[in-house]
């Protein structure tokens, strides 16, 4: 596979994108995971746990904060590639490296 090469120029145009495709992929994310623990929760409790909360047990916490980062970087990755693909197809440059 050949690298595509990156101008500076293309760096510096596609930093707005990639803060806005950023935040627009951690609000999906977080969608994604609420919807996804309350399928898979041990307990009767619809909200996840947080890493202080007293409630629940530390397995509990564990699988949570596992799940969720999971998902965080799976949309965060989907979201990055197709935001610099997006950004290629439109400036014919690609953003990254």
């Amino acid at each position: 596979m050949s690298q595509k090469q990156t101008s500076k120029s293309a760096k510096i145009l596609y930093r707005p994108v990639g803060l806005i495709s950023g935040l627009v992929g951690g609000l999906i994310a977080a969608q994604v995971y609420r919807q996804v623990w309350k399928r898979v929760s041990p307990s009767d409790r619809d909200e996840a746990p947080k890493a202080l909360s007293t409630g629940y047990p530390l397995k509990e916490i564990l699988i949570s904060s596992v799940i969720q980062g999971a998902i965080y970087a799976l949309v965060k990755a989907i979201i990055d590639r197709g935001g610099a693909r997006l950004f290629e197809r439109m400036t014919g440059e690609w953003p990254g490296d």
